[in-house]
């Protein structure tokens, strides 16, 4: 594990209309609870797991079952199109968006729930598997490219040429209202887990790819229980998008081959989470492909199925417990951000 320590917090260079991610935590969960299948999901006590890893307790936010979608996404950009619907202007709407897994099947939910339409891009390695989840639930499905940026750029250039509303997880120069909303819906899974924690952790483990999820959680986490808990941002080795930019001082591409923690091997952070992670997180660790897995390997082995991405936060854990000091008086809280392929 590679880490970087972010105390005093590291200033990072991004536009001055760059907003921080939102704590209106009361706004996101009244508009989720109005969904049919909402329901806060479980929060976990994991002793074996807290045993394996040296530290006091642990306690896992299970995101597997989130509105039957299979991850913490549900409550991303269909919370989006939600806020869109109640303001009148969802019906009849195409959004598009890029995905390498469950933003997209949020976009398609969303879509089809409100009277819309989802028009989703794909890398040429996502498996043809998901596309075909994403056409079931109505979605129309085009591949571009052979990595997830291509895609992208692709969703990008539909939005500019048909009138599509564009909507990505990340953010960047001048397209930050709609991503800074759908981090919005990811507060929903951290007020739950405050609530629900039967004390407040001293350790807080949160994967990220651009950050939305790591940056939403940090945030408000920060406003519920102030610097008494240490925030640790896990990364891919091979995707260091945050790690390089707090290290730079402003948002940069990071380098790397392609990740088996695929969810997470995003080369270029969110200009809003990076924003507020630089201010939130403490440490920003980088593991290996090999801890990846392990991670995963062991949360399945205790019955907490998920994948090397799902189950990052808990690689971070056990695998860099002893490198950040933890021990039999840690109590640490994770995200298992979604169920296994």
């Amino acid at each position: 594990m590679n880490i970087l320590h972010n105390t005093p917090r590291r200033p990072v260079d991004v536009p001055l209309d760059v907003p921080a991610p939102s704590v209106d935590a009361a706004r996101a969960a009244l508009l989720v609870a109005q969904c049919p299948v909402a329901g806060a999901t479980p929060l976990v006590d994991a002793p074996a797991l807290a045993e394996a890893a040296g530290v006091g307790s642990l306690h896992i936010k299970d995101e597997r079952n989130r509105m039957g979608l299979g991850s913490f996404k549900a409550l991303g950009a269909a919370y989006v199109i939600a806020c869109d619907a109640s303001d009148g202007v969802a019906r009849g709407r195409t959004y598009v968006t890029a995905s390498a897994g469950n933003h997209g099947m949020s976009v398609a939910a969303g879509a089809a729930a409100f009277g819309a339409r989802a028009v989703v891009y794909i890398a040429e390695t996502v498996p043809e598997a998901f596309a075909a989840r994403l056409r079931d639930i109505g979605a129309e499905v085009r591949r571009e490219g052979a990595i997830y940026e291509d895609s992208m750029a692709a969703a990008m250039a539909a939005a500019e040429s048909k009138g599509f509303a564009l909507l990505s997880d990340s953010s960047w120069e001048d397209y930050y209202d709609r991503p800074h909303r759908l981090m919005e819906g990811y507060l929903v899974l951290m007020d739950e887990a405050i609530r629900q924690m039967p004390q407040p952790p001293t350790h807080l483990f949160l994967q990220a790819g651009v950050g939305g999820l790591a940056g939403a959680c940090a945030a408000l986490a920060r406003k519920a229980w102030g610097e008494a808990v240490q925030i640790i941002v896990v990364e891919p080795d091979a995707a260091p998008a945050l790690h390089a930019s707090v290290i730079a001082g402003k948002a940069v591409t990071a380098q790397g081959p392609v990740s088996a923690m695929g969810r997470l091997d995003c080369k270029e952070p969110s200009l809003i989470a990076l924003k507020g992670l630089a201010r939130d997180a403490d440490v920003f660790a980088l593991i290996s492909e090999d801890e990846g897995a392990a991670g995963a390997a062991a949360c399945a082995q205790h019955g907490l199925a998920s994948t090397p991405s799902g189950a990052a936060g808990v690689a971070g854990l056990l695998a860099g417990a002893q490198a950040l000091g933890l021990d039999e008086n840690a109590r640490v809280l994770c995200i298992l951000s979604e169920g296994p392929e």
